[in-house]
């Protein structure tokens, strides 16, 4: 009888690990004692087959040492080398935890990748004793990450929708995706949150707000476990705020900044998303890896916040600890490390939880209670999802691949719906929209800039066109992907457009401005399109590993609107990007301003429709847009002391536009505050209203924002932020009430001896549309004595629209 072969005879009982009718944790204790050690470390581990990322998801060996100066940078490369290196046989041969990307690694057909995935698991299946298949797990951060596959707008931009609802259907249809094709894990969604613009992962996650990511992050994730892929979090903690924005670099942080900060959207996606894994930073924080972090991994996420799944290494996290961060003495040291602190599972290629692992153990130098506590959290996961079955084959796990469609109607219809509603109106000027309002349509438009013709640069660097296929040149996009020029044109058809590159996104080549200037001055109006390319490890100018100096416009994209502006022509400029860049200079030249945020495949028309109209601009900001490039605010978040000091420093802070600012082509006005206490006891609870009303002539959205402000307290707190929000659509003259039902909770902070408190006092209640115009103001004294508050307290501000006396028209979007 063969592994596959598993129908018991007649009379003869299922083994109990096979037995869907037992409880899931009888069936994998009884399958733990039946494993030998071996067989439980090869449930640790990972394979990556044929991997060809390696020479884009990290950096080339450097061929000049000078540029590296005294650091040593072999070993990191000699990381890579060795992943991946053993016989897929040889490593497999007591079974296997994790298959690493099978669809995301190279321009296979989702019937192609299944046939991969038969293959793998079958040879698994068939080789080892216990016949125990892999989890497949799968990149989606803008999508799935797989060749013809939907790109939907990156995660920066879903920040901007401020709409959970959204993001979460996306996710769910993201997940049945990959349910259809096998894959059981996705590496998504990122809840690190924005510390400095310059950091090249700004456009992997959902903006600067704590409260923002954490409610479209558990949104992210509801929607991905609902289709029965387990989400899994990243980057387990404090990844995004390192020293100068640079990649991989030291996090100067303290805990309080790091649990008030960095850590709520991970609680909230683990408490109220159900998240069931976990993948741990790359960076150290305070000095200490989070790898081998055991406060982080296993006081902190299992004991206090409740996590029962997985943790899963960052790629490589675990030699890391050795050849990067200087911690362990060899990969097998860094095995046992990150083990002991609650690392499960080390992704993508098993090197520090190889065999040695098993030797350690039998010599009394490792525990096998921990090598079980790893096991049994991934095999209670291989259970929940149907892999011990008695029934489960490979060929049942892919039989969707054969029909789905990754790249369906369904699917591009959300992803418009994702990429119009997270567009930015910054600024409508003297120009915009193009059709209507009382203006001439444009008879002549010239459509100048980088971003004009490259549909790449709606993308992402997960998204496929950009993460894998530019090893691919002769493969395209593998999706229709228009490009801004074409949805210009398919958008004004009665309109003569003309175009000129003008620049290169990152080459300083100027030689193109003349033509572009040219085109410019004998057109109407002009539109010019500049922003980012994004790409990995210095391969564009935004995504892993391309960390800006500056927040210049990269390039000479700057000095070629400063001539089409020159011309007298009134220019549109539209801002495509991964992060948001220093526009005050091209703010004060420009006839409208547009931000948006990586808006996917359908970005271009997304686009031109709220350029010429048609479509309503809602999206707002999930960070700030500088003044100055070298001014940057770094967030809104910021102590007193980080404002603008006015006249202490010479720099100010204050950005050109701010979170959570976003404008329409129709106007609201936000009022009539009511709070219903004046005082609430520190375990209490009070409700802020306020009436929203269009007061334009077109249907449209507002963002209705709460924040709070801590008048005084023990440690300095910012000094405001985000405690609430709804979207509300509105028909012109319609009027709504908003309802923020507030627990103390909600004003929970870190205190001087690192406990999380509720402290009695005054707290300042601002509501309005951006995180500087807060028109409603009253205040709510908090009484009793100062309360510790743990992991059981309020995440969330429930809030409730209806619509007002004066209008009917109204509901939460």
């Amino acid at each position: 009888m063969t592994a596959l072969d598993r129908t018991p005879p007649a009379g003869r009982a299922l083994r109990p690990w096979q037995d869907p009718a037992l409880p899931v944790a009888d069936r994998v204790e009884a399958l733990l004692v039946e494993m030998t050690l071996e067989e439980k470390v090869a449930q640790l581990g990972s394979r990556w087959v044929g991997n060809d990322m390696r020479a884009a998801d990290h950096p080339e060996p450097i061929a000049d040492p000078d540029a590296c100066g005294t650091v040593n940078v072999a070993p990191m490369q000699d990381v890579f080398a060795a992943s991946g290196t053993i016989p897929f046989e040889e490593a497999t041969r007591h079974g296997l935890g994790h298959l690493t990307r099978v669809y995301g690694s190279g321009p296979v057909t989702a019937a192609e990748g299944a046939a991969e995935v038969v293959r793998l698991q079958r040879s698994i299946m068939e080789r080892t004793r216990l016949g125990i298949p892999a989890l497949v797990h799968e990149e989606c951060l803008t999508g799935f990450t797989a060749y013809r596959a939907t790109v939907y707008p990156a995660a920066i931009a879903w920040g901007a929708t401020f709409d959970p609802d959204l993001v979460e259907r996306m996710a769910a249809s993201i997940g049945r995706d990959m349910r259809a094709v096998g894959a059981h894990q996705g590496l998504s969604p990122v809840l690190d949150v924005v510390r400095d613009y310059r950091w090249g992962r700004v456009e992997e996650t959902m903006g600067e707000d704590p409260y923002l990511v954490a409610t479209l992050g558990a949104g992210y994730v509801r929607g991905l476990e609902s289709a029965g892929i387990i989400a899994t979090l990243k980057h387990f903690a404090g990844y995004s705020a390192s020293r100068a924005a640079r990649n991989h670099g030291p996090v100067p942080m303290g805990r309080r900044e790091l649990m008030d900060m960095i850590l709520p959207p991970f609680e909230t996606a683990i408490v109220l998303g159900g998240a069931r894994s976990v993948m741990n930073s790359y960076a150290d924080v305070d000095g200490v890896p989070a790898g081998v972090d055991s406060w982080l991994l296993t006081d902190l996420l299992r004991e206090q916040w409740g996590f029962t799944g997985t943790v899963v290494s960052d790629y490589w996290a675990v030699p890391f600890l050795a050849t990067m961060h200087g911690i362990a003495a060899d990969a097998a040291d860094a095995g046992v490390q990150a083990l002991t602190a609650g690392i499960d599972v080390e992704l993508p290629d098993t090197l520090g939880f190889g065999p040695h692992l098993v030797e350690l153990v039998r010599r009394g130098e490792l525990a096998e209670s921990l090598v079980d506590r790893a096991a049994r959290r991934l095999l209670t996961q291989k259970a929940e999802l149907g892999l011990l079955d008695e029934d489960w084959t490979p060929e049942g796990s892919v039989s969707g691949a054969a029909t789905v469609d990754l790249d369906s109607p369904d699917n591009r219809a959300l992803a418009r719906e994702m990429a119009e509603r997270s567009v930015i109106l910054l600024d409508a000027g003297t120009a915009l929209p193009l059709l209507g309002e009382g203006r001439p349509e444009p008879r002549r438009v010239a459509v100048v800039g980088p971003c004009a013709t490259d549909p790449r640069t709606f993308m992402g660097c997960y998204a496929f066109p950009n993460h894998v296929l530019p090893r691919h040149p002769g493969l395209g996009l593998g999706i229709d992907a228009p490009s801004l020029l074409d949805a210009l044109r398919a958008e004004l058809p009665d309109a003569e457009i003309v175009h000129e590159g003008g620049c290169d996104v990152r080459e300083e080549d100027r030689s193109g401005f003349a033509a572009a200037v040219a085109a410019a001055r004998d057109a109407d109006i002009c539109v010019a399109v500049v922003g980012d390319l994004a790409g990995l490890f210095g391969q564009g100018t935004s995504g892993e590993g391309c960390d800006a100096e500056d927040l210049r416009l990269p390039g000479v994209q700057a000095d070629l609107l400063a001539e089409l502006t020159a011309t007298g022509t009134p220019v549109v400029v539209v801002v495509v990007s991964g992060r948001p860049y220093a526009l005050g200079e091209v703010h004060a030249g420009a006839a409208a301003l547009v931000q948006a945020f990586m808006p996917g495949e359908e970005g271009g028309a997304a686009i031109s429709g709220v350029l010429s109209g048609r479509v309503q601009p809602g999206g707002r900001l999930p960070v700030q847009i500088p003044r100055l490039p070298g001014g940057q605010p770094g967030t809104y978040l910021q102590p007193p002391l980080g404002a603008n000091s006015e006249g202490i420093s010479n720099l100010d802070p204050t950005p050109l536009f701010p979170f959570g600012y976003g404008t329409s082509y129709t106007s609201f006005e936000v009022g009539d505050l009511r709070i219903s206490d004046a005082e609430v006891p520190t375990d209490g609870e009070f409700t802020v209203s306020v009436r929203v009303r269009n007061t334009g002539g077109r249907a449209g959205d507002e963002v209705v924002q709460l924040y709070l402000r801590d008048v005084l307290a023990q440690v300095t707190r910012p000094v405001r932020q985000l405690t609430g929000f709804a979207r509300v659509e509105l028909e012109p003259g319609a009027s709504a009430d908003v309802r923020f039902h507030v627990h103390a909770d909600r004003t929970a902070f870190t205190g001087r001896d690192l406990r999380r408190i509720v402290e009695p006092g005054d707290v300042e209640v601002l509501v309005g549309t951006s995180a500087a115009d807060l028109p409603c103001r009253g205040v709510v004294r908090l009484t009793g004595p100062t309360r510790p508050v743990g992991s059981g307290r309020r995440l969330l501000t429930p809030v409730d629209v209806s619509p007002s006396q004066e209008g009917s028209d109204a509901r939460q979007s």
